[in-house]
């Protein structure tokens, strides 16, 4: 087997960042730059293929709000307040101009419900599938910024929201849920097609959280980084994961879903480590937001990240999605 992702970008590329400071390493969900001011600039950036991260017949509405949002939960694992992006397109070489305008319209909406706006970008030809690319750039109090090198020994593990649903939600608009409830299976897609990044929240758990980060390739796959850049190890009760009724309903049908639902990836939930100490705040920042968070497990000494079972047994087949 190749190089996987992070492999490679360990071996290639964080020795051109090892120069500046703001790069952390390239072992987060973003960049930190300091433009003085009293605030500090997040930076992120992330793409999406056809066919890999939607399908070409997808609502191309829906196709840039997932785009859109992917970098917003990124932000939102920093607790930042998003402030605007720059968006790079390679296309076909003869583009359908309805598609570029069910796309725009999708970008428009979220602008208007995030609060962004487009500084810039690029658009080229590829004689291959569509690549959609976003760099988004937001603000956190100077010094305050959420790092996934924060966790400590005793701390408490959480994931906001539910997981599973995005994953779940491709097999539905694939058709690969025979018998799954139709408002079931509507739920799971929209999860699927449209992510929901938990900006209040992020912001709710500055000065709360040590560590945090967005769960884009399922939690079997994140949360070793967060183990790893933090110098500690967790342990998960795969018990305690939250899943939506929708989910609960798929897995119901077809067992062999569970995994799928733990490991797929795309939630785009915030994962997060807190001191024990901070339950009852942790609880009220969540109800505030509107979003709710759940203790699934602890931080503590060594490395690596342990999913238990319900009898406490390691689970080693959990992965997470892998692009390479």
């Amino acid at each position: 087997m190749g190089l996987g992702e992070f492999e490679r970008i360990d071996r290639y590329f964080r020795p051109l960042a090892r120069a500046t400071p703001g790069a952390l390493g390239l072992a987060d969900d973003a960049a930190l730059l300091d433009p003085g001011g009293g605030r500090d600039l997040v930076v992120t950036a992330d793409a999406m293929v056809e066919t890999v991260h939607y399908l070409p017949d997808e609502d191309p509405a829906r196709v840039a709000r997932k785009l859109l949002r992917s970098n917003l939960s990124d932000l939102a694992a920093k607790g930042a307040e998003p402030l605007a992006y720059t968006l790079t397109l390679a296309l076909p070489a003869q583009p359908d101009e309805s598609w570029i305008e069910g796309f725009v319209a999708g970008l428009a909406a979220d602008q208007a419900e995030y609060g962004i706006g487009l500084l810039g970008g690029d658009s080229v030809r590829t004689p291959g599938a569509a690549v959609l690319s976003v760099t988004a750039f937001g603000t956190v109090p100077q010094g305050a910024m959420l790092r996934r090198s924060g966790a400590r020994p005793g701390d408490d593990l959480y994931v906001s929201g539910t997981l599973g649903d995005a994953a779940l939600g491709l097999r539905a608009i694939l058709g690969q849920l025979p018998g799954l409830d139709p408002d079931a299976g509507e739920a799971l897609a929209t999860r699927h097609r449209v992510p929901q990044p938990r900006m209040a929240l992020g912001r709710a758990l500055l000065g709360l959280a040590h560590a945090a980060m967005d769960v884009s390739d399922g939690l079997p796959g994140d949360l070793p980084h967060l183990c790893d850049a933090s110098g500690v190890s967790a342990e998960v009760e795969l018990a305690l994961l939250p899943l939506s009724d929708a989910a609960r309903a798929a897995i119901a049908l077809d067992p062999a879903l569970q995994d799928i639902a733990w490991g797929g990836g795309e939630d785009y939930e915030l994962l997060f480590s807190a001191p024990a100490s901070a339950r009852a705040a942790i609880g009220a920042a969540a109800a505030t937001a509107g979003t709710p968070a759940t203790r699934i497990g602890r931080i503590a000494a060594g490395q690596g990240a342990r999913l238990l079972d319900p009898q406490g047994r390691a689970v080693e087949s959990l992965t997470g999605w892998r692009h390479f």
